[in-house]
């Protein structure tokens, strides 16, 4: 028998305008797709950095002091930590300079991983002790020698250095004295100048300027501000709003373990005050507590109804009113003879 030969298959018929549009949305061509929307990734640390720190954690207990704080804080600046108290300034401070161990996150100082190789990264840096950390049974003169030798240096260096610094800081009077009959602002330069004795590249400072006389702390500026000119990167922590916008190139607004704000000191201001600026950033800010048993003395006057209570207005005198009248000066009385009394001729 003839073998059937197969129906030929229909040939596809090109679509037209109108149904090409109702076609699936697979069979559109794959660049006309959407592309998938990935979360940003973090940004690496940078080497360049004096310090770079990236999502660093710290918690005691049911307190998180730091969270996920990240900055870079570039090299020769003068740089500020500003933030209300327990904001985290000083336990990042502890962190970076490898005296507190860190939950999580990563610091770097000059390229280098702090907690990878503490040793090697704290040879770079000056940690200003606080004076509860210091011995102060040693004389000025011999704790930055010690300080000195501390840090590798050979005794013939530590004293040369330690007495060119008792020099700077106006201490060499003070050299043989133990520290613990300093003065409070003597103590902070020599906690400063104990920092310093080695030379390091990046200085960290914690309210330094705390307890120092207006010519000490402008002494200590000077000294600063030129070792900042030299290339040095300086990291203060304040709270005087008028000295960080002064001194710094560069700040930071710390508040509850994050950076809130940071750049040059213009770039946080926003053309503000930066006391004004950081008041904005931070809040709680709130109206000032009236306590009725505060009172200082002075005399009230008899609050009016429907008034507020007020303290009378003090009347001061006009020219006219506050010099005296004129008075008559009197004229002694003539004295009377005595009859009783001899005449001596």
């Amino acid at each position: 028998m003839p073998q059937s030969q197969p129906a030929p298959m229909p040939q596809p018929q090109p679509l037209s305008q109108s149904q090409s549009s109702r076609q699936p949305h697979a069979q559109q061509p794959y660049a006309q797709l959407p592309q998938p929307q990935y979360a940003p990734q973090p940004v690496p640390p940078s080497p360049e950095a004096a310090v770079s720190i990236r999502g660093l954690f710290k918690r005691f207990g049911n307190k998180i002091a730091v969270n996920g704080l990240s900055l870079d804080i570039p090299v020769g600046s003068f740089y500020g930590l500003v933030g209300p108290n327990g904001a985290g300034k000083t336990t990042t401070l502890n962190m970076v300079t490898g005296l507190l161990v860190p939950d999580a996150g990563l610091a770097l100082i000059l390229g280098r991983n702090v907690w990878q190789d503490v040793n090697a990264a704290k040879r770079s840096i000056g940690v200003m002790p606080q004076p509860d950390q210091i011995f102060d049974r040693l004389t000025g003169l011999q704790l930055l020698v010690y300080a000195g030798m501390l840090r590798g240096m050979k005794r013939a260096e530590a004293l040369s250095r330690a007495r060119d610094l008792l020099n700077a800081f106006d201490l060499a009077q003070a050299a043989n004295t133990m520290v613990s009959d300093y003065s409070a602002g003597m103590t902070k330069k020599i906690c400063l100048a104990s920092a310093m004795i080695h030379s390091p590249r990046i200085l960290v400072l914690d309210e330094p300027f705390e307890s120092v006389d207006p010519v000490s702390s402008a002494n200590l500026k000077d000294i600063l501000i030129e070792y900042a000119k030299t290339g040095g990167t300086v990291i203060i922590s304040s709270h005087v709003m008028s000295l960080v916008e002064k001194m710094c190139t560069h700040v930071a607004v710390i508040n509850n373990g994050q950076v809130c704000a940071a750049g040059t000191v213009d770039q946080v201001a926003a053309g503000q005050d930066l006391e004004d600026r950081f008041l904005q950033l931070v809040g709680g800010r709130h109206a000032a507590a009236r306590l009725s048993w505060l009172d200082g003395g002075a005399p009230h006057a008899p609050a009016s109804a429907g008034s507020p209570e007020t303290s009378p207005t003090p009347v001061v005198p006009t020219q006219a009113q506050s010099l005296p009248n004129p008075v008559t000066p009197v004229q002694p009385a003539q004295s009377q003879p005595n009859p009783n009394e001899t005449a001596v001729r």
